[in-house]
C-alpha cells in the first residue's frame, strides 16, 4: 500500500511538473502573440504607406510630360550639359522608384510573415492549453484515487507512523552527530587547504549549501500536505524549496525545475544538502551523509530520515543535483 502511495505522490509530482512547463511555454507563446499582433499591425501600416507612394509615383511618371520615357526625357536636352544632368536625373529617379517597389514588396513580405506566425503560435497555444487542462485533470484523478486509497488504511498507516517515531528519533540523533562530524572535517580540510586526502577527488564543486541539513532537522515530523510548502504541511519538493529558501536560494516547487537547478554528482560524491531524486523526477529529498536523506514521503507520512538503499528508493533511485550558487 505504501508503494502505491509513493507512485501516485511521484505521479502528482510529475503531472505538477507538466501542468508548470506548460504554464511557462504558455506565457511565452502569450508573449511572442502580442509582440507580433503588434508587428503585423506596423507591417500593413507601413504597407498602405508604401503602396500610397508608389501609386503616387506611378501617377506622377503617367502623367508628367517630361517623365513618360526615358527617351523623351534625353530627346528633350538642349545641350551636353543638360544631357548629361537629364541622365543623372534619370538614374536617381530609377533608383527611387526601384527603392519604392522594394519597400512595398519587403513589407507584403513581412505582413505575410507575421500573419503565418499568429497562426502557428495560435495553434501552439491551443495545444498547450490542452495540455494543461489534461495534467491538471490527472492530477484531479490521481488525488482522488490517493485519498480512497489513504482512507482505506489510514488506521494502520497511523499505527505504523507511531511504531516509527521511536526509530526516527534515534536516526535523527545518529544524523545530527554525523553532520557534527562532517562539519568538523570540512573545517579542518579548510585550515590545511585541501580538500581532503582522496587525491583522486576532482568533481563536483563542493556544496556551499551544507547548513540547510541543520534546518531541514528542524521539521522532522511535519506532516505531508501535497502542495505543501509550509511548516504547516510539506511535499517533496515544497520541503526542499521552502529548506533551501532558509539560506537564501530560490527553487522551484517542482521536481522537474529541481533537477535543472543544480550540477549533476555521482551517488559516491554526495555530500549534506544535495538533491535526490526518484521514480522519473517524481519525487525529492535532501541527502544529510550516511547514505540517508530527509524528505516529505507522502500521504499520511511526516517528514523523515530513509535510507538510499531501502528497496523502493534504491530500485527507483534517478540521481542527484549539487545546489552551487544563489
Amino acid at each position: 500500500m505504501e508503494a502505491q502511495i509513493l507512485q501516485l505522490d511521484s505521479g502528482l509530482e510529475r503531472a505538477r511538473t507538466a501542468f508548470e512547463s506548460a504554464t511557462f511555454k504558455l506565457t511565452g507563446i502569450q508573449h511572442n502573440l502580442k509582440i507580433n499582433r503588434i508587428g503585423l499591425h506596423v507591417a500593413r501600416a507601413n504597407l498602405v504607406v508604401a503602396q500610397k507612394t508608389l501609386a503616387q509615383r506611378l501617377v506622377s511618371i503617367y502623367t508628367g510630360r517630361d517623365n513618360q520615357t526615358t527617351l523623351a526625357v534625353l530627346l528633350g536636352a538642349t545641350s551636353i550639359d543638360d544631357l548629361v544632368n537629364r541622365i543623372e536625373s534619370v538614374q536617381s529617379v530609377s533608383a527611387q522608384d526601384v527603392a519604392v517597389v522594394k519597400q512595398v514588396v519587403g513589407f507584403k513580405h513581412e505582413v505575410t510573415v507575421r500573419q503565418h506566425a499568429l497562426v502557428r503560435e495560435r495553434k501552439a497555444q491551443t495545444a498547450l492549453v490542452q495540455e494543461r487542462a489534461q495534467a491538471r485533470n490527472r492530477i484531479s484523478y490521481q488525488l482522488g484515487k490517493q485519498q480512497r486509497l489513504y482512507s482505506s488504511i489510514k488506521g494502520e498507516i497511523a499505527r505504523l507512523v507511531a511504531a516509527q517515531h521511536a526509530r526516527q528519533l534515534a536516526l535523527a540523533r545518529q544524523a545530527q552527530q554525523r553532520y557534527a562530524a562532517y562539519q568538523a572535517q570540512q573545517a579542518g580540510n579548510l585550515a590545511v587547504g585541501g580538500l581532503g586526502t582522496d587525491p583522486s577527488y576532482t568533481t563536483p564543486p563542493s556544496s556551499p549549501y551544507t547548513g540547510v541539513i541543520a534546518i531541514a532537522m528542524q521539521y522532522l515530523g511535519v506532516p505531508y500536505v501535497w502542495g505543501g510548502e509550509s511548516p504547516s504541511g510539506f511535499d517533496c519538493s515544497g520541503f526542499v524549496a521552502y529548506v533551501y529558501a532558509q539560506v537564501g536560494v530560490s527553487l522551484p516547487h517542482y521536481t522537474g525545475a529541481q533537477w535543472n537547478a543544480g550540477v549533476p554528482v555521482s551517488q559516491g560524491d554526495l555530500q549534506p544538502g544535495d538533491l535526490v531524486f526518484f521514480d522519473g523526477l517524481g519525487h525529492v529529498g535532501l541527502y544529510i551523509g550516511g547514505g540517508e536523506f530527509i524528505h516529505a514521503p507522502h500521504t499520511g507520512d511526516v517528514v523523515k530520515i530513509d535510507s538510499l538503499s531501502e528497496a523502493w528508493y534504491a530500485a527507483t533511485y534517478d540521481g542527484a543535483r549539487r545546489i552551487t550558487g544563489g
